[in-house]
């Protein structure tokens, strides 16, 4: 990685260093980011200065350290600096030396007098911003650009494709043909659903050949209860959503956590404005108005919101090696989630340090995480059993005890009864004893075994007939005993009726608690340095009143600090926001973002292929009330978005990673989108939401499998029925991050680390052996072949909807015509021999038809897999 960033900059530092030629070389601008990334930690950031050598200011190098000065302007053969990066003693790691060209650009700056384009600050306390690092493009207020004039305005449906063509216009290309209707269909069904189109809904697009057909479809999809399911999905990777803590082996399980995911699914089906949306993740809790034991259902919502802030991996609740470590740890993730998902920037690496790259301090770090810290508290921690808050309310509990007064009845009943039997049955066997003993028996019986004597412990003892209690009063009485049990399962039937109490994964702040923040000094818990006050990262912040984070806002139960956080968030004055939001959404639906680095908008994050567009897309989203629904309209009835897969082949020359947008890229079904896409075309896949999710368990040969967990002495024990949730959508699949189901992660599906980024899909020969052997593959593809033999008799019929189903559209006369010799050849194989046959007409057995109408069910079922397993299967277009 380090070398790989030296190479970078060597690439990025040749134009410095032909500025350097012309004596246009400056310390702000060329020398002091190669300084920041390679000397300022050792030589002025930390307390003891390496040396007494702070490198951070020209006037600093002027004055030099205990070696003497340690530039001469003008002549970089007297300098010191120059000498020691140059001979490669400087940095002293192997792997930080500089590359030969920044070596050159430093020698060739001190050859020109070492210059400055300003006067430099007379401090650097509170952190020291340049210019040049505040005018990095990211940093740069949004600003609504105005449509730029293209040459051929015939084929803009929506501003985005005059952004995108009059960039293209400028290399002299044009945008691609819109694809045809049938491939149109199945893009939009995934990129908007996640799940292919039926046969009926493509016939349905197909005949409406009137104006607005497209739209139309496009407004069917967003209204589909399925969008909220795909587009969640696309949210909970950036959050890291798990259902188990992490951290360590024991990988706890999260019961609770399935509510924020509906939370999430619920928000993107109801559009809920994204600003709204983020501060309720942010800052629900503090949003509450009703008490936590007596929550109302909105605010409910409110606290399950934050589930957001509850996904970073937590080992707390289990055996860690250092509690303060794991504690921090904690945060540190959540800080990780927080800044790449919202920010776009990699913040988490200013917590040992000054960010090598960016302008985030090591003090922007600790004050960012002071806004987190009276819930984070990790003096006084709250592991995550402690931090469930329950939704019983009054009338829950109201209404429990009514149910459990009835309960008790039936106890008390039962109670009686059994005293009964009890008293019968040692009367039965009293009366067993000789009549002279009877007396004394009683006696001892009804003595407290504290009080008796010696004789009456032995006279028990003698005849242990007399010991009759509840828990042997079956060896005397079954009858009465079938009896007391169908009583206890009277009470039992009563008290289930009571309201199951449930519990929300949330963060909460402990009232009137607010915790200290200190500057963990190189990034360790037990050194302390100085106390910080909560504060959004310099470089974005205004520095107006209203931007300010309290830290205790005195109005509130809470210290308002986060909820302060989502609102300087969601001002349209910010930089990142919608930015970062808005090439999500690009990314979800062209394999690409605008800026490459989804959450890395800082100085080693590909700058924006359309930075135009981008912020015209952020300030559209904004002015639209952060409708995701009528940004994704926006982007998906453009051009752009409709256009063909095939190029210009000069294009593609000039062009080959498609950054001007001038074609749709080939795209591989993502993990859930492709084992949904299974289930749908089998005919298997039940569309109930919300819920608990789908559980996890080991087969008999160690592979994560949906089932529930049924071991016998360490081993796998009788299978459990899942009663049909085994064929629920993938999001509703248990998230488990030591359990990843086979079939998802054999196709990249995410493992939370503390959260993905972006989804990346691999070919390797793994997947190839899944689709061949895989019980699932089988038995989704015998499904597949059972559905078309109840839909059709003919063979061409049954091909004409299985090609349809998997690919969207009927087969050529060549593919139908391979396809049914393939049957004829499947069936020859199946066929059983003259020996088998005989076997099994004996056994009264039937031999298998291999021609006729339709064709074998084995030999359909193989033809199918073959279809699941293709890559017009796998891929959209």
């Amino acid at each position: 990685m380090r070398a790989a960033v030296a190479f970078l900059f060597s690439a990025l530092l040749m134009l410095p260093t032909a500025r350097a030629e012309e004596e246009d070389v400056s310390f702000e601008r060329d020398i002091r980011p190669l300084l920041k990334t390679h000397c300022f930690q050792c030589h002025g950031e930390e307390p003891e200065v390496r040396g007494s050598l702070d490198v951070r200011l020209v006037r600093f190098l002027l004055a030099g350290g205990d070696s003497g000065p340690a530039i001469a302007a003008g002549n970089r053969d007297e300098s010191l600096l120059y000498e020691r990066v140059a001979d490669g003693d400087m940095p002293p790691q192997d792997d930080k030396h500089l590359a030969p060209a920044e070596v050159e650009l430093i020698g060739r700056w001190i050859d020109a007098g070492a210059p400055t384009l300003r006067p430099e600050p007379d401090s650097l306390d509170g952190g020291y911003i340049t210019e040049e690092e505040r005018s990095h493009w990211a940093f740069q207020p949004i600003q609504r650009p105005t449509l730029p004039r293209i040459q051929h305005p015939g084929r803009v449906r929506t501003p985005v494709d005059a952004f995108v063509l009059s960039r293209l216009e400028d290399q002299g290309f044009a945008l691609a043909e819109d694809a045809p209707r049938r491939t149109l269909v199945r893009r939009l069904f995934f990129d908007l659903l996640g799940l292919p189109p039926s046969p009926e809904q493509i016939d349905r697009f197909l005949a409406d050949e009137s104006p607005g057909a497209y739209e139309r479809l496009v407004d069917r999809l967003l209204a589909s209860p399925a969008y909220g399911e795909r587009w969640a999905r696309h949210w909970l990777d950036v959050a890291g959503y798990a259902d188990s803590e992490g951290y360590s082996v024991d990988d706890v399980q999260r019961p609770h956590a399935w509510r924020y995911r509906d939370y999430v699914v619920r928000a993107f089906n109801g559009d809920m404005p994204f600003d709204r949306f983020l501060t309720e993740q942010l800052a629900g809790d503090e949003l509450v108005t009703s008490p936590l034991n007596n929550l109302t259902p909105a605010d409910a919502d409110l606290l399950t919101a934050t589930g957001f802030l509850r996904m970073a991996p937590d080992g707390t609740s289990g055996k860690v090696d250092d509690a303060n470590i794991a504690r921090n740890d904690v945060m540190a993730e959540t800080i990780k989630v927080v800044s790449t998902s919202l920010l776009g920037l990699t913040v988490g690496c200013a917590q040992c340090h000054d960010h090598r790259y960016d302008p985030i301090s090591q003090t922007d770090y600790y004050a960012f995480r002071a806004i987190f810290e009276p819930a984070l508290d990790w003096k006084n921690w709250r592991s995550p059993p402690k931090r469930l808050v329950s939704l019983y309310t009054d009338s829950d509990r109201e209404q429990a005890a009514e149910i459990e007064v009835e309960a008790k009845k039936i106890d008390a009943e039962r109670a009686k009864k059994q005293q009964e039997f009890i008293n019968a049955t040692f009367e039965k066997e009293l009366a067993k004893l000789p009549e002279e003993i009877r007396a004394a028996a009683r006696l001892a019986r009804d003595t407290a075994d504290k009080d008796r004597t010696d004789e009456q412990k032995q006279l028990l003892k003698e005849h242990p007939s007399l010991n009759v209690s509840a828990g042997s009063l079956y060896l005397y009485d079954r009858k009465a005993a079938d009896e007391l049990k169908a009583m206890a399962e009277q009470a039992k039937k009563v008290r289930d009726t009571k309201p199951k109490e449930e519990f929300v994964r949330a963060l909460t702040e402990v009232p009137g608690t607010v915790p200290a923040t200190f500057l963990f000094f190189r990034g360790d818990h037990e050194q302390p340095r100085d106390e910080l006050a909560p504060a959004d990262l310099s470089v974005v912040s205004r520095g107006a009143h209203d931007s300010v984070i309290p830290t205790n806002d005195g109005d509130r139960s809470t210290t308002g600090r986060r909820l302060a956080l989502a609102r300087q968030l969601t001002d349209r004055t910010h930089p990142l926001t919608s930015r970062v939001l808005v090439n999500r959404v690009w990314l979800n639906l062209f394999g690409q973002g605008i800026v490459r680095t989804p959450g890395d908008f800082g100085t080693l994050g590909a700058p924006p292929t359309h930075p135009e567009l981008l912020d015209w897309l952020a300030s559209e989203f904004m002015d639209n009330g952060w409708s995701m629904k009528r940004l994704l309209r926006q982007i998906v009835t453009s051009t752009a978005y409709r256009q063909s897969a095939q190029a210009e082949t000069a294009l593609i020359n000039a062009d080959p990673d498609n950054r001007l947008w001038g074609r749709t890229d080939l795209r591989r079904l993502d993990a859930e989108s492709f084992r949904d896409a299974i289930l749908s075309v089998s005919g298997t896949l039940r569309k109930k939401m919300a819920g608990p999710p789908v559980p996890i368990m080991a087969d008999r040969v160690g592979r994560w499998v949906l089932g529930i967990e049924n071991l016998n002495a360490g081993r796998p024990g009788k299978v459990i029925p899942l009663k049909g949730e085994d064929y629920r959508r993938s999001l509703y699949v248990q998230a488990r991050r030591s359990r990843p189901l086979a079939v998802l992660s054999t196709f990249d599906w995410p493992r939370m680390a503390p959260n993905c980024q972006q989804r990346h899909a691999s070919t390797v020969a793994p997947q190839s052996l899944m689709l061949m052997n895989s019980n699932f593959i089988i038995e989704q593809s015998e499904q597949f072949a059972q559905r078309l033999s109840a839909a059709a008799q003919a063979t061409d019929e049954q091909l004409a909807l299985a090609w349809t189903l998997a690919y969207g559209r009927p087969p050529t006369a060549d593919e139908q015509a391979d396809a049914i010799q393939f049957l004829l050849d499947q069936a020859s194989v199946l066929t059983p021999s003259p020996a088998e046959e005989s076997s099994e007409t004996a056994e009264g057995g039937k031999t298998p038809e291999i021609s006729g109408p339709s064709p074998s069910p084995e030999a359909l079922a193989v033809l199918c897999q073959m279809l699941l397993s293709s890559n017009e299967f796998l891929y959209v277009e």
